[in-house]
């Protein structure tokens, strides 16, 4: 079986990791700081201008889909590997940075697509296929 779009990926990914260790040494952190973060986003721009001029295939578009569609559970596995009891029991800054963070997401991201909150929400319901749908 092909795996279309890999290339790309691991290119963007050893590029993150170079400058997440980077990053990390520059903070005085013995760990690489936003590696994952920076892999995808760069993956994000370097897809975008491939497709914009027409140097990606259909099948490797698939592929890159299908590795977009896996972020979340790897930044998920990534983080259940994390001392999670140790920042809790450190101190309630992890908390509150954990709070701000989910609620400043929430107030951005309708601003960054260009629309209301309430917009959003409805939109997203009169659109969603599992909708139920009147009975006659």
């Amino acid at each position: 079986m092909a795996i279309y779009g890999v290339a790309i990926l691991a290119g963007c990914f050893v590029v993150g990791m170079f400058f997440g260790e980077i990053i990390g040494t520059l903070m005085g952190v013995e760990s690489n700081v936003g590696g994952v973060g920076i892999a995808m986003l760069l993956l994000i721009v370097v897809v975008d201008k491939l497709q914009k001029k027409g140097m990606l295939s259909i099948p490797a578009q698939s592929g890159l889909a299908f590795w977009n569609a896996m972020y979340i559970p790897i930044v998920i596995a990534m983080a259940a590997s994390q001392n999670v009891l140790g920042a809790l029991t450190g101190g309630p800054l992890a908390i509150i940075a954990g709070v701000a963070a989910v609620v400043i997401s929430w107030t951005v991201v309708p601003l960054l697509s260009g629309k209301k909150a309430r917009e959003s929400a409805v939109e997203f319901n009169q659109s969603h296929p599992l909708k139920p749908q009147e009975v006659k």
